[in-house]
């Protein structure tokens, strides 16, 4: 089977290149010549490119592979496992991603209709570059083709990332069942920690038992709690190392100082803000067929958001770096927040949501008598799908900081009734994780503080405070719990034994 690619990398050096451009005055020649010196460049793919102005947005088309096109063997044909466009317009509130599914049906030009991916195996980068241009009709300013490799040293000479993992991830291919198809061996428990090399690899490249929409959306959640965790003085200490592994790893058209130096400095811009993800609204033929489909209403409606792509639009949503609070919050978003704590009050639980007090109670009791510290709160109501099997739920477990120090944690496991949609209940006595950082706003239910963290219109986490620990609820990959259920669950938290 061929190797997956994950995008985390991608992120990395752009992040990397724009800690770069603050100080270009002083090492540019050093710079841009550590990435030429190992990139291998992209042949006959000028003519497929679009042109651009200085300081203009542009837009990247990124390839994730299993090797380089150039580098096909007797043993397999070069495949596209991920394609990915990213737009960098510092005049923009967030810097768009958006993935195209692999299975997506589409007119590939000279070869007919067939799957996305096909483009890359049938012409490399170039034809790659035609199809996704001819299905959005928009311009295609760079490509960049990253064998998977590069991702997972970018990740080890990084130190690794706090990712919130929201399921167990496992398969040893023992046995593989009714001599089935054999795939990436994987072994990751759920719950918050830290993921390094092939761990991180496996996790984004995940394919068993999901489809591409899961899979994208898994590879987003990795890309955004990536990046919140690099810091620009990290990346310009190590920079000159992190573009040769780039680079060594990396076929793409631009190996031109002018090129590299515009890039530079959009790219330092565009990553002032945060990644806003454009989800691609297609879904499965219905006639049971293995294609991907999108109708041209929802492709117009996608691209359309892609290009005037905005921040999270949740209440109290604001850029990294400001403060909001309850206190600070203008009259209109207070009035807002007293509508929808009203309204929770007279309607009752969120559609989709049943009573589960007995049945967590009991899911956490064994659990809460070794957590020690840790107080454990268990949600009082869940998702008519239920809780998730097996004996990973709940997963009790120790979590280091950076600097060694342990602390306790907990997680416990809820099915969504969607394939691979799981949120999550989390508790750890480290009061201050990286994923806690920047919340859009706050709300106050059942006397309690909450903070709220927005993707888009949707919450993606919910959490809360008290003085031995922090507790956080954490939407589904694809965000398919709605806010109110978000809410619901979060204010539903009670501690084993009241």
């Amino acid at each position: 089977m061929l190797l997956r690619f994950a995008l985390g990398s991608v992120a990395i050096v752009l992040l990397a290149c724009g800690a770069v451009a603050s100080a270009l005055r002083l090492e540019i020649n050093e710079t841009v010549q550590a990435f030429v010196s190992e990139t291998i460049p992209i042949r006959n793919v000028e003519n497929v490119l679009d042109d651009v102005e200085p300081g203009k947005a542009q837009t990247i088309l990124v390839l994730g592979s299993d090797k380089r096109y150039d580098d096909k063997v007797d043993a397999g044909i070069a495949r596209s496992d991920t394609m990915m466009v990213i737009r960098l317009d510092p005049e923009k509130e967030a810097t768009a991603v958006m993935s195209i599914p692999r299975d997506l049906k589409v007119r590939i030009p000279g070869h007919g209709t067939d799957k996305i991916n096909a483009a890359y195996s049938l012409g490399g980068p170039r034809l790659a570059v035609r199809t996704v241009r001819q299905l959005l009709d928009i311009p295609i300013h760079h490509v960049v083709n990253v064998n998977f490799g590069g991702f997972t040293r970018a990740v080890k000479r990084l130190g690794c990332f706090y990712i919130d993992v929201d399921r167990r991830y496992f398969n040893d291919n023992n046995p593989p069942a009714g001599g089935g198809p054999r795939y990436a061996t994987i072994d990751i428990q759920p719950g918050y920690q830290r993921l390094c090399g092939m761990d991180s690899l496996d996790y984004v490249r995940f394919r068993h038992l999901d489809d591409d929409f899961v899979r994208a959306a898994r590879q987003q959640h990795y890309l955004e709690q990536a990046k919140s965790q690099v810091g620009v003085g990290r990346l310009f200490r190590d920079r000159e190392e992190l573009l040769r592994i780039f680079g060594r790893y990396t076929q793409t058209d631009i190996n031109s100082e002018e090129a590299i130096l515009r890039l530079l400095r959009l790219t330092y811009e565009a990553t002032k803000n945060p990644i806003r993800e454009v989800r691609f609204p297609a879904g499965l033929e219905t006639d049971g067929g293995t294609y991907v489909t999108i109708t041209p209403e929802n492709l117009r409606k996608a691209v359309r958001q892609f290009l005037a792509v905005k921040e999270s639009a949740g209440a109290g949503s604001r850029k990294p770096g400001t403060r909001s609070s309850s206190s600070s919050s203008s009259s209109s978003s207070r009035s807002s927040s007293s509508k929808r704590r009203r309204s929770q009050r007279s309607t009752g639980l969120a559609p989709g949501l049943v009573q589960a007090k007995t049945e967590a109670e009991n899911l956490v009791a064994t659990m809460a008598t070794k957590a020690g510290r840790l107080p454990v709160y268990y949600p009082a109501v869940r998702h008519a799908a239920g809780f998730a099997t097996g004996k990973s739920n709940p997963r009790l477990y120790t979590i280091k900081d950076r600097a060694g120090y342990a602390y306790k944690a907990y997680r416990i496991v809820g099915y969504a009734g969607e394939n691979g949609q799981y949120w999550g209940v989390q508790g750890t006595t480290w009061r201050s994780p990286p994923i806690l950082d920047d919340p859009s706003g706050t709300i106050t239910m059942r006397g309690r503080r909450y903070h709220e963290y927005y993707d888009g219109t949707r919450l993606r986490l919910i959490a809360w405070r008290t003085k031995r620990a922090v507790y956080w609820v954490s939407n589904t990959l694809s965000r398919t719990l709605t806010n109110r259920q978000m809410r619901d669950i979060a204010k539903s938290l009670t501690r084993v034994g009241m």
